[in-house]
């Protein structure tokens, strides 16, 4: 009877044994399949974020530097930095599309008071006087030799001064006066051109980038 009852005590202790096993088992087998389903689950949420990034963020314009050109300021008076300051940033960050006429006086507008625009020296007859919007020349006389740097940029319309500019050789200006002068080219590239213009109290840089996707 000892001998029966410590086989049925083994017996028990084995069964015993054996169904946690396989408890064990089945519990790691779950907890390998959540770990598997939430592997699955972030992948393809991974995946729909980037699908969204990618619609939200079209490809952008890549932008490059094709040519630039600085003049020198010599005359520097608080109006006429003051007026260079406004039409350069006017300028800045224009866009000639492919085929199209770009026009500075369009572009820029008319020297108003309203625009913070104040008189400065200009060109007007072979004298010097004073008028809204003196320095703006210098402006499109750096834009102007920036463009004859560039290829297939067709200068349609362009004026002299009536007298030497000292931040210019003669014959490389660009005289514009709203309603009567203007600077104009056309882009013939195949391809978009933007405009950076800035300045600091001695210089103005025009930058000419070519954009493409």
């Amino acid at each position: 009877n000892n001998r029966n009852s410590s086989n049925n005590n083994y017996s028990s202790s084995k069964l015993s044994s054996t169904n946690n096993t396989n408890a064990n088992n089945e519990s790691t087998n779950n907890t390998l399949n959540n770990n598997s389903n939430n592997t699955i689950n972030n992948s393809t949420s991974t995946t729909n974020l980037n699908t969204n990034n990618e619609q939200d963020n079209p490809l952008q314009p890549k932008e490059e530097e094709i040519s630039s050109f600085t003049t020198k300021i010599y005359t520097k008076d608080s109006e006429r930095q003051n007026n260079i300051s406004i039409t350069c940033s006017s300028l800045n960050d224009t866009v000639i599309k492919k085929g199209e006429t770009f026009s500075f006086c369009d572009t820029v507008g008319k020297a108003t008071s309203s625009k913070g625009y104040q008189k400065a020296d200009v060109f007007q007859d072979g004298k010097v006087v004073q008028a809204l919007g003196g320095g703006n020349c210098q402006i499109s006389t750096t834009l102007y030799n920036a463009v004859l740097n560039t290829s297939n940029l067709n200068v349609t319309e362009r004026h002299s001064h009536s007298n030497s500019v000292p931040y210019i050789e003669s014959g490389k200006d660009a005289a514009v006066a709203y309603g009567s002068y203007d600077f104009k080219f056309v882009n013939n590239n195949d391809f978009d051109i933007k405009i950076k213009a800035e300045n600091t109290k001695n210089e103005v840089i025009i930058k000419l980038f070519k954009i493409s996707v």
